[in-house]
């Protein structure tokens, strides 16, 4: 269905349209909505209602329709710093509001262990093959190099990682429950708006899970932006992780990038530095003492 013939339908009329990534902004005669192409989640979007989780944009579109009709919603000037504190504030009220707990069967920890512990020893021999390759080059390229120098520091990521895997494995092997909530599954800044009220966009991924999968896909957008220490610590002042989430979550963490080799030499170059860089810096947020707390 044409965008006209849904503004149609809804008593609207276009005034002008502009496209912002994947969404398109309407100007109408009564006012301004934001629309997008792609189904929602319906049972999600109800049992949010059912839990008073108020914090999204207005739907006009109905349950079955294919696509998303809401309320345009004019983003204030906040701080990121302020605004990331926020972000993770309502994260943990929708973790919270959403908590339950789900029986679970031996497989299930089984299946997170071996697709980790897989991937893990993906990366080994990805990393392995491409610094064989590199090193028959008489001369390097300045991304080659910089992988070189820093591929030892990749290794003992992945070995130690795998050291963690197997600990929390021995911890949770036996579980036959886990706490569950509702996901948005794609948390970053440009999906969080503040006007009248908080509000959280994009809900197209959105499904149920661990929580620890919200903060790892924030961590993934966010990771060198912000002092992820003091965001998690904002978190658990309202959400406490249990000892095995936060085990499950710098696991996740802590695998480094796969870097494809398929770009410019510059975009290269950045790749492999924000990799390095982000190693680094997980390395001291998962630290034995952390990990503890």
């Amino acid at each position: 269905m044409k965008i006209n013939q849904i503004l149609k339908s809804k008593g609207l009329k276009a005034r002008g349209y502009r496209k912002h990534g994947k969404v398109t902004i309407i100007d109408t005669t009564e006012g301004k909505y934001i629309y997008k192409e792609g189904r929602l989640n319906p049972q999600i979007l109800n049992y949010l209602k059912s839990r008073s989780f108020d914090y999204m944009p207005s739907f006009l579109n109905s349950e079955n329709e294919s696509y998303q009709l809401t309320n345009y919603i004019d983003d204030l000037d906040i701080p990121k710093e302020q605004k990331i504190l926020d972000l993770i504030r309502l994260t943990a009220l929708l973790h919270s509001k959403t908590t339950h707990y789900k029986e679970i069967d031996l497989d299930y920890y089984e299946k997170t262990y071996e697709d980790l512990d897989n991937n893990l020893n993906y990366l080994y021999l990805y990393y392995t093959d491409l610094i064989t390759l590199i090193e028959t080059k008489v001369y390097m390229s300045p991304s080659q190099q910089l992988l070189a120098r820093n591929i030892t520091k990749i290794y003992d990521t992945i070995n130690e990682n795998k050291k963690r895997l197997d600990h929390w494995h021995d911890h949770i092997k036996e579980k036959r429950k886990e706490r569950q909530v509702v996901l948005h599954n794609n948390l970053k800044l440009d999906h969080f708006l503040e006007a009248d009220s908080s509000y959280l966009i994009s809900w197209d991924k959105s499904k149920v899970g661990s929580p620890v999968f919200d903060l790892y896909k924030l961590y993934q957008n966010h990771a060198l932006d912000f002092d992820f220490e003091t965001l998690l610590n904002e978190y658990e002042r309202h959400y406490p992780l249990m000892k095995d989430e936060k085990e499950l979550l710098f696991i996740l963490i802590s695998q480094p990038d796969l870097i494809n080799f398929n770009n410019t030499e510059y975009i290269n170059c950045k790749l492999i530095s924000k990799m390095i860089d982000k190693i680094y810096k997980t390395e001291m947020l998962v630290s034995p003492k952390k990990s503890e707390d």
